[in-house]
């Protein structure tokens, strides 16, 4: 196993947690903000070159028409594709995925994580926080998103560009949409995030840069707020404090950031790589990404969601996300036009990280929620009107692709039953997924605690171990 490297104080380790706590409960002052802000940069400042692409797929992705296929299991299992080799002997992948096919020897496949959450708010809260969801029902974690604990962590980290970036579909870049709030983590382990298409010609950031009329004032005003902070003698708690000031800096900083509006500028790269990833929202994200972590970005997070834009047609048994229930859509006609433009899109970005020599830096995460049931279901579709086949939730077996990061690549971890109903062998659950980001990242993950909504100190992860065979 790799040394784990710098660790994060999570932002305390557990033994200095009760000395934060009486700071914070006595008010603590300016002094005190300020000596836990220049901690912060300490700890920001250890902190390994090292940073995590996440391609979230919301809905839930068919493990069997991907990534784990079953030829052999009867024909209401298996469904509708083939699966074809790839350039490493006996790890396959849907015939929908060529282009992964080639750049197999540089990423691994999971076929082993499972968990027992079949709805989209618990599934996605779990799977993303790696703890019990809370009420099901809904999108509001009651603990922070793996991308929040890695902005805390790094909260010292100033490289001129986001820590944490998140990038959605317009009209989903709402922090519950998805399960991305940071809970008791505060307003400044939320990403930055913002809604588009970066293959629109007219794509641009919001808030990247200043009003020119506001601009010529800044200094003066940003001198007068220092002034007020030095001279305040208290505010409702240091916490307060910390969090205000944390994500004031934050926005200063993107504000005045020549290196942010560079990694974001993403009409000056080479229409060439622009092309191999694809000219449509997805595979442009993908592209960005590549771009935020090589200016220096800790953890960013692209939405796969809707491929039907950016000029791809709409089609009337399709569906928007990845939840292909037969009353959504048709499951193999979506998939004939969804796999393609994903298939192009995360081998560009596999391909470009190793090719960029970020494969060690970088690793990449894909993932949905849960996979879909093993045997393929049939209803009538509410816009076809007619009956047509799909897959429901199945949190019980799912698969995971991950890429650079270091890791050892061209290989499958795990295996599940003839049919894919559940982990057949090496049971894998969330937990040890993000203990093998962590490691990635220089996060001691097992001396790492945050204090919750009460106060307490509670564990970065409240299981798990990094994947033996990946580290």
């Amino acid at each position: 196993m790799r040394k784990t490297g710098s660790t994060c104080p999570g932002p305390f380790p557990r033994r200095d947690f009760l000395k934060l706590g009486s700071l914070a409960l006595g008010g603590g002052g300016v002094s005190n903000l300020l000596a836990l802000r220049a901690a912060a940069k300490d700890v920001g400042q250890s902190m390994p070159d090292t940073s995590v692409i996440f391609l979230w797929l919301p809905g839930g992705p068919p493990h069997m028409e991907t990534y784990d296929m079953k030829p052999k299991a009867p024909a209401e299992y298996r469904g509708a594709f083939k699966p074809i080799q790839t350039v490493v002997p006996g790890l396959d992948v849907c015939e929908l995925l060529p282009l992964h096919a080639r750049v197999a020897d540089k990423f691994s496949l999971i076929r082993s994580i499972a968990h027992t959450f079949a709805g989209h708010g618990d599934g996605m809260k779990h799977l993303l926080t790696g703890r019990e969801p809370g009420t099901p029902e809904d999108f509001v974690t009651i603990h922070p998103m793996v991308g929040s604990m890695v902005a805390k962590c790094r909260e010292g980290v100033r490289r001129g560009v986001p820590n944490y970036v998140a990038v959605t579909d317009p009209g989903r870049e709402g922090i519950d949409v998805y399960g991305f709030g940071s809970a008791y983590l505060g307003p400044s382990s939320l990403p930055f995030i913002f809604a588009g298409d970066p293959s629109d010609p007219k794509f641009e950031v919001p808030n990247l840069a200043p009003l020119p009329q506001i601009a010529e004032r800044m200094p003066a005003r940003l001198g007068l707020l220092s002034d007020l902070e030095r001279h305040t003698a208290s505010l409702e708690s240091t916490n307060q404090m910390v969090s205000t000031g944390v994500y004031r800096e934050r926005a200063v900083d993107l504000l005045q950031s020549s290196m942010a509006r560079q990694a974001f500028d993403i009409a000056g790269e080479p229409i060439r790589h622009r092309e191999r990833y694809g000219m449509h929202a997805w595979g442009q994200r993908c592209l960005l990404a590549r771009r935020l972590v090589e200016h220096g970005a800790s953890f960013v997070t692209m939405v796969l969601e809707n491929p039907y834009q950016s000029g791809v047609p709409v089609y009337e048994d399709g569906v928007y996300n990845w939840d292909s229930h037969s009353v959504n859509c048709h499951i193999f006609n979506d998939l004939q036009h969804r796999l393609p433009i994903y298939d192009q899109c995360v081998s560009a970005l596999i391909e470009d990280l190793y090719d960029r020599g970020l494969d060690r830096k970088v690793m990449l995460v894909v993932t949905g929620e849960f996979g879909r049931t093993p045997r393929v279901e049939y209803q009538t579709g509410t816009r076809t009107g007619v009956t047509q086949p799909g897959r429901d939730h199945w949190p019980n077996a799912m698969s995971v692709l991950v890429s650079g990061g270091g890791l050892r690549a061209g290989q499958i971890v795990g295996s599940t039953t003839s049919k894919g109903e559940r982990p057949k062998d090496r049971p894998l659950s969330p937990t040890d997924l993000w203990a093998t980001v962590f490691h990635h990242l220089g996060i001691d993950w097992h001396g790492t605690s945050f204090p919750d909504f009460r106060g307490r100190p509670l564990s970065i992860l409240p299981s798990g171990e990094p994947i033996r065979e990946l580290v």
